[in-house]
């Protein structure tokens, strides 16, 4: 029990701050920019298709990043994606058309390609395997810690008479604070690898028991809409929209209290059976189908509140639990292009997942579109399940 009790080890805390600092900083942005757009003179369109890009930009940079990340050094690209995030995210305050905010804005999702995948890599080569889900629990609670903090922010300055650009000029307070905690970050001591051992590397497909994982993760990311859609159900069910800001500090702290703790359960499970994280999934992905279909059927505002709390937990069984069985089942060499698969997927799912989404609704009503989401998880479930029973 001491042992689970040991301190994280101090990149791990590093980087958690530096996610802290960094949603601080990009949280505060994201709710302002379609009211900022408008302003501008671009429409919902616009948004999307701005979204749209920057997401498969991210998406494909993560892969790439990944597999730079396992011929040396991680350190240089973390430190490299949070600074280009930091730098460019302030200039928002410039902005004076449509295009200055897509160009940055994708710029910004630039940053987020090149570390993400490079930091996990980090995250999981600082711990041994049986505190790995405690390490990824803790960085995404930090993470979410941030989505809280930066809304409140830009709510206070606003209401203290703030300019909105001059919100966006402010995040490169928190941005800087970001970076600072990277130099922190220890770079564990790595033998570089030759050119033939480099090739050979490349060479070696991943693990066949993490493909068809990351095929099961694309599928329920095929239903796994975006956040925003509860929002939009929780308006349509009589949720003011005055208090949607608070409907979305409700889920992030709900995910944020989830989200240490299922990294930590995921590590005893592994201890107690085996590589058994897949059960915490199941679990998250049981809470997903069920939230949904809830969600389809519900006819109050109190209900909405209550789903979105309880919603909360499926992020905290799912998305620190599921880095950690990658680590598990990746020789420590891949681990940059396995993370970078990860994201990939995840990703790379974004845009049709939405757009499916969008559509089932906008067609069909919500209930339907939400009811799909719950079936489609809940034949991930029954997937994740056969998979686990395999060699």
């Amino acid at each position: 029990m001491s042992e689970r009790r040991a301190r994280l080890p101090a990149t791990v805390i590093a980087l958690g701050v530096t996610s802290f600092f960094t949603d601080v900083a990009s949280e505060a942005v994201f709710p302002l920019l379609p009211g900022f757009l408008a302003l501008l003179g671009a429409g919902p369109t616009f948004l999307g298709l701005l979204e749209g890009v920057a997401d498969a930009v991210s998406a494909g940079l993560k892969y790439q990043s990944g597999r730079w990340a396992d011929r040396g050094a991680k350190k240089g690209f973390v430190l490299a994606g949070y600074g280009i995030a930091t730098l460019v995210r302030p200039l928002l305050a410039l902005a004076t058309l449509p295009w200055h905010v897509f160009a940055i804005r994708v710029t910004d999702r630039v940053g987020k390609g090149i570390r993400s995948a490079p930091r996990d890599a980090l995250i999981a080569g600082a711990v041994p395997s049986a505190e790995s889900g405690r390490a990824f629990g803790f960085h995404q609670a930090m993470d979410h810690a941030g989505a809280v903090v930066g809304p409140l922010l830009a709510t206070g300055l606003l209401l203290l008479g703030v300019e909105v650009r001059t919100v966006f000029a402010l995040t490169l307070i928190p941005g800087l604070l970001a970076v600072a905690s990277v130099f922190v970050v220890k770079e564990p001591e790595t033998v570089v690898p030759s050119a033939e051992e480099r090739a050979r590397n490349d060479a070696t497909p991943l693990p066949p028991k993490l493909r068809s994982l990351f095929v099961i993760i694309g599928f329920f990311a095929l239903g796994n809409s975006s956040d925003a859609f509860l929002l939009l159900r929780a308006a349509e069910l009589g949720v003011s929209t005055p208090l949607l800001p608070m409907a979305w500090l409700l889920l992030n702290l709900s995910k944020m209290f989830w989200a240490s703790r299922g990294g930590d359960w995921s590590d005893r499970q592994t201890r107690g059976a085996g590589t058994a994280r897949h059960r915490l999934i199941l679990a998250g992905w049981a809470v997903y189908a069920v939230s949904y279909g809830l969600f389809a059927v519900a006819t109050q505002a109190w209900q909405a509140w209550a789903l979105l709390g309880f919603y909360g937990a499926f992020a905290g069984l799912t998305e620190p639990v599921e880095k950690a069985l990658v680590k598990d089942l990746t020789p420590k060499e891949q681990h940059g292009r396995a993370f970078g698969v990860y994201h990939g997927v995840l990703g790379a799912t974004a845009i049709p997942s939405g757009l499916l989404t969008g559509f089932l609704w906008q067609q069909f009503g919500p209930a339907t579109a939400l009811g799909v989401g719950a079936a489609v998880a809940a034949i991930s479930a029954v997937w994740l399940v056969r998979w686990s029973g395999r060699g």
